[in-house]
């Protein structure tokens, strides 16, 4: 294996802490701002850091990342909304394509989302977002086949207690936080998102330009709908543990 360090990128605080003891911190260096921790994740090289919300922070992280750590590839663990509406709280969704959602032209009060530095009047393209090597995601997925995530309790689930499940489509990236059933619904059905976050495509367009390998892995804390601030924050602490736990699971096949 590379001894070049993996790059693990959280949005807040309550993402990092389900790593817990699994990460064993060696230093730490503070860079623009940002602290990156450097230690080993289930004794795999990685290097650690809380970005902060929104596709900025989230950019300059990757490329901080791989300019002061040349990191071999970058993961990110956290939480999303859903958009699925076959999808529940606590379902967790292995990004095979990341699209940002609020890049585009707005014509006729409509934007119509197209691929990030190009635009239908400058550089066209047919390309939309950024996909991860498929032969990359069969083996993450064949390696999740059997693996159980634990209970989420039924106030979370809303009502009744489920088993999450894993799955892997398109995530979808924004600098809103969507909490508007209108908005979800135009997501899933225009661009066929399963999970909405702030982050994951623009990790991925930095990856794309360094040509390293990307996993966004999101775990569902709330269904992006009028109820969403409050479920975000009620359920945070119970549904961000479901990525950490599928990221450690697959942490070796990166």
């Amino acid at each position: 294996m590379s001894q070049k360090p993996l790059g693990l990128i959280c949005a807040i605080p309550n993402e990092i802490q389900h790593f817990g003891s699994a990460f064993e911190k060696e230093s730490e260096q503070d860079i623009a701002g940002f602290c990156f921790y450097s230690g080993k994740l289930d004794g795999v090289e990685t290097i650690l850091v809380e970005a902060g919300m929104g596709k900025v922070n989230a950019a300059v992280v990757t490329t901080l990342l791989m300019e002061h750590f040349n990191c071999r590839a970058i993961l990110f663990s956290g939480v999303a909304g859903g958009l699925d509406p076959e999808l529940g709280v606590g379902d967790v969704v292995v990004g095979n394509k990341l699209i940002q959602h609020d890049y585009g032209m707005t014509v006729g009060e409509k934007l119509t989302a197209y691929q990030p530095g190009h635009l239908p009047i400058h550089m066209p393209t047919e390309k939309l977002g950024y996909e991860v090597n498929a032969a990359l995601i069969d083996k993450i997925m064949a390696e999740l086949k059997d693996f159980e995530l634990p209970e989420i309790s039924a106030e979370a689930a809303g009502g009744t207690k489920r088993q999450p499940v894993i799955t892997s489509g398109t995530i979808l990236t924004g600098d809103q936080f969507i909490g508007c059933t209108v908005a979800r619904d135009q997501l899933h059905k225009g661009l066929s998102g399963l999970a909405v976050e702030m982050e994951g495509a623009a990790i991925a367009q930095v990856a794309d330009r360094y040509q390293v390998p990307f996993i966004i892995i999101r775990s569902l804390s709330d269904l992006a709908g009028e109820e969403s601030t409050m479920d975000f924050i009620k359920f945070l602490e119970e549904t961000a543990g479901g990525a950490a736990l599928v990221l450690r699971r697959i942490i070796n096949l990166v």
